[in-house]
């Protein structure tokens, strides 16, 4: 640990109103939010039942007339007059931290929000098609029960995959078993150590494929600790054998994952088997560790037994109670920030994220980069494939998402930390090691290291080819931080000439 660098040393902050409002929160979630929240799960869950019960052929035509619809009010816009158009989803209902500001000026609304049901699972050709607005835990409901699931489920139950103007889509689905059994390997050392063995665990060096697991996380609690978490499907009649431990992990009083995870940092390794359902959705009680600053005692037994059942608030609400002052508060003091790095960098990312921000804990997640024929706006690095690298193959190159989610220590410590500039750096440490921000998070990207950071060209060239351009906003104007002047709209309305390539030089 001798060669890793001490995080910035900053001068103590004078508190102010809003940290009052930020600390003392927890009473508007309790009384307001969580009830609400409540309400609102248990009307998705009534209209997931009621679409359930439709046949399929109703589906359909309800999902005909619906796109019928979208039709005509796209006909309805006058490009001369109306803003650029986008969905009518309100600002605060997205999942995410980014404002979506560009929603704040002229634009041509179009109502999507009757896009919610699972339309087929098709288990012959072993895809769902789904519309837009069908939540993770909506398409796990119904197919885990088939055993079947999507090739990949992301943990909180409430997000869609929204993209665009999509009115549906088929997505692949793979065959499951009932539980997962999984095991839970502590790790001590330098992060660089914790990097390396994040990535033995799902890459093995011999590259034998019968050594790497159907699921594969990484947690990091400390620069010295770390718990690495291998899965694998298993059946019910094995996960019920003498001797085997079963833990339902989405019981409302049971301890939040990530603290459960921890344990093994003092009991050594263990395993033991999970409801295979209850395994994607192991983050979405406590939002992986954000609700420790929601709700400060929430992990207390005390409250997950009263009132554990009330998790998760939805994230819309607590954006849309936070107010003007706890936003900008937030996008100060706190970062919640994806890093995409390729898997041999992951320990150099670890580091800057120690030295910059010290945030704690942090998700590690592995993510396959494929090697096309085209280059899109997402890539691998160029020739990695004669590099040979640990996870890399000849047609893909492994990545791994580094999830920067909590308060920076320095806040904590009451120190003073300038949230804009650390993403900023954050960013050019992206750019720098062929890395990627999601853009779902606050961006202080400019245009021309958005383009330094994403391949423009192929997507410039669809955005010309179907008509894109003048009509949908182009997604650095989506993502841009601020909110968007008249000006800037018909710029981007008018913006049909050349594509924002970056300066090479």
């Amino acid at each position: 640990m001798a060669d890793l660098q001490e995080p910035l040393v900053r001068p103590k902050r004078k508190k102010v109103l809003v940290d009052y409002l930020v600390q003392f929160r927890w009473i508007l979630v309790i009384f307001v939010v969580l009830p609400i929240s409540a309400l609102i799960y248990f009307n998705i869950f009534l209209g997931d039942v009621w679409s359930a019960m439709k046949s399929e052929k109703r589906r359909q035509k309800e999902h005909d007339d619906n796109v019928q619809k979208v039709v005509k009010r796209l006909k309805q816009r006058n490009p001369k007059k109306d803003g650029l158009v986008c969905t009518a989803r309100k600002p605060w209902i997205a999942v995410g931290m980014r404002n979506v500001d560009y929603k704040r000026a002229r634009h041509f609304e179009v109502d999507l929000s009757a896009f919610r049901n699972i339309l087929e699972i098709d288990k012959d050709r072993m895809v769902a098609k789904v519309e837009p607005l069908v939540n993770m835990g909506q398409i796990t409901r119904a197919t885990c029960p088939m055993n079947l699931a999507l090739a990949v489920v992301a943990e909180l139950d409430d997000l869609t995959g929204t993209l665009g103007f999509l009115v549906s889509a088929e997505i692949k689905l793979i065959s499951i078993k009932e539980y997962m059994k999984l095991t839970y390997y502590p790790v001590k050392g330098s992060l660089k150590d914790i990097a390396q063995a994040y990535a033995d665990s799902f890459a093995p060096r011999d590259g034998d494929p019968a050594k790497v697991p159907d699921f594969v996380e990484g947690m990091v609690y400390t620069a010295s600790e770390g718990v690495m978490m291998t899965g694998v499907y298993a059946s019910k009649e094995e996960a019920k054998k003498k001797g085997n431990k079963i833990n339902n992990v989405g019981w409302w009083f049971k301890p939040w994952f990530y603290q459960h995870a921890q344990t093994a940092l003092k009991k050594g390794e263990f395993t033991e088997y999970i409801p295979t359902r209850e395994y994607y959705h192991r983050h979405t009680r406590c939002l992986y560790w954000e609700g420790k600053l929601i709700l400060p005692f929430g992990d207390q037994f005390w409250f997950r037994f009263l009132l554990g059942w009330l998790m998760p608030p939805k994230v819309s609400l607590l954006k849309a109670t936070q107010g003007e002052s706890i936003r900008n508060y937030y996008h100060d003091n706190h970062v919640i920030q994806d890093m995409l790095v390729p898997l041999y960098k992951v320990g150099d990312a670890l580091e800057f994220v120690h030295q910059e921000m010290e945030v704690y804990p942090l998700w590690l997640c592995p993510h396959r980069l494929y090697k096309l024929p085209v280059k899109t706006m997402v890539y691998p690095e160029p020739g990695f494939e004669h590099h040979h690298r640990q996870g890399d193959t000849s047609y893909a190159q492994m990545f791994t998402d580094v999830g920067v989610y909590y308060a920076p220590a320095a806040v904590l410590r009451g120190e003073e930390f300038n949230g804009a500039l650390a993403v900023h750096n954050l960013e050019q440490w992206l750019i720098e090691n062929h890395s990627y921000q999601p853009q779902y998070a606050v961006s202080e990207l400019n245009e021309k290291d958005f383009w330094r950071m994403f391949d423009a060209s192929h997507y410039e060239h669809c955005r010309q080819k179907y008509g894109a351009v003048g009509t949908f906003m182009s997604v650095y104007y989506k993502s841009k931080k601020g909110r968007k002047t008249e000006k800037e709209v018909q710029e981007a309305e008018a913006a049909i000439l050349e594509p924002a390539y970056a300066d090479e030089a």
